[in-house]
């Protein structure tokens, strides 16, 4: 039985809440003698914090892992007991990227997991620009280079107004780029040839909607959602579903932020997955009208779905109003200080609930060999147990 199964057998058999708590206190520290150093940029993200997590552990393959993380905040409270040694920079600026990570000569992987933001090209193929152009002649012994984009390959970008065509779902590695400004193509673009002319390993990763724990991500389904059911039971509402009938019916997947951290760990160390494209997701599908159920249940609210012949309603647009409500909430129940507009992204909830049949093959990756997978229920759920547990939202 390979790592990624067993992996993903505990994440199973755990109860999310004691695997969380477990996980809030600390990983196990590495001893010092390393075998591999990583390089995580955008580490206080959705997938980032993941992989700080997962490559710190001790049996983690390739390992043990000297970690550093990179992200433009401070050091947020919740990495406190993390070993890695985190790096505050910039990295769209390219001076202080320069000063803060040419000094890193022992690093051996790269794990970019990070965007600007926005879908500006030019912001971020500077960013990862910086990135290669300062670590790729400082560090001698670096091997491989992780790129995380995602399933917008396949769709287009999210800006309004875009009148490409999809590819039709399930979703395979090989399709040809939509003809449409994309800075996954860029980014790509930039890796093939830093990579061809360096002599180094690479991998891309296109992960479905992501279920995970972070509150720093500017796309955090689970987080946006945890705030709408949190807010709703302070005003003593029912969790009333805001998407359109086909999101509400239609099969939907997602990838747990651990599963993919353990898929680009995977693709950095067995050859069989190196220069390789790779979706990621959780192995099954779901709906909403049962994680709606699952949501409600854990907050103890009364579910209201799709009502027939109701039109989706923008979630943004009724929590637009609620800053004051948040605050008060934080305060109330003593929670750790966060911003309605940090902590949520309601105009990404009004996306994923406008969408449908937007499912991705694993059959490449079952092909050569990763067998990682979650339940995609068990996994909402953890990242709510996390969230609470690091006192993110009420009990």
């Amino acid at each position: 039985m390979n790592w990624w199964w067993k992996r993903s057998i505990a994440a199973g058999q755990n109860s999310g809440k004691k695997l969380e708590e477990k996980r809030v206190n600390g990983p196990n520290v590495v001893p010092e003698n390393y075998k591999s150093v990583a390089l995580i940029v955008g580490v206080t993200g959705i997938v980032g914090s993941s992989l700080a997590e997962v490559l710190t552990l001790e049996d983690t393959p390739g390992g043990p892992w000297k970690v550093y993380g990179v992200a433009r905040r401070p050091r947020p409270l919740w990495f406190s007991k993390n070993p890695l040694q985190y790096i505050q920079c910039d990295v769209s600026n390219t001076e202080e990227t320069i000063s803060k990570l040419s000094p890193l000569t022992d690093i051996t992987h790269i794990f970019y997991v990070s965007w600007i933001g926005s879908e500006d090209c030019d912001i971020n193929a500077t960013m990862f620009k910086n990135i290669l152009y300062t670590v790729i002649p400082s560090a001698p012994n670096l091997q491989h280079i992780c790129l995380q984009t995602g399933i917008k390959h396949y769709f287009g970008i999210f800006e309004e107004g875009s009148k490409v065509k999809p590819h039709d779902s399930p979703y395979t590695e090989d399709l040809p780029r939509l003809d449409v400004a994309n800075f996954y193509h860029d980014l790509e673009d930039i890796l093939y040839e830093e990579t061809a002319k360096n002599h180094l390993t690479w991998s891309v990763h296109r992960p479905a909607m992501i279920f995970g724990f972070s509150p720093c991500s500017m796309m955090n389904i689970a987080s946006t959602l945890c705030v709408y059911a949190t807010i709703c039971k302070y005003e003593n509402k029912p969790l009333v579903y805001p998407g359109s009938k086909a999101s509400w019916n239609c099969y939907a997947d997602a990838v747990d932020a651990d599963l993919i951290a353990e898929h680009e760990i995977w693709a950095a160390v067995d050859p069989k997955a190196k220069n390789q494209v790779l979706n990621c997701n959780n192995g099954d599908v779901f709906k909403w009208k049962h994680m709606w159920k699952t949501i409600a249940e854990q907050f103890g609210l009364e579910m209201v779905g799709y009502i027939e012949g109701k039109e989706q309603v923008s979630l943004a647009e009724l929590m637009k109003d609620k800053d004051l409500v948040w605050d008060e909430i934080v305060k109330k129940h003593n929670l750790v200080p966060t911003k309605l507009k940090d902590i949520a992204a309601f105009w990404f909830a009004d996306i994923a609930f406008c969408s449908e049949n937007f499912l991705s093959s694993m059959n490449k990756n079952k092909e050569l060999g990763f067998l990682g997978f979650r339940d995609s229920t068990k996994s909402f759920i953890s990242c709510i147990d996390k969230i609470r547990a690091y006192r993110l939202f009420r009990k």
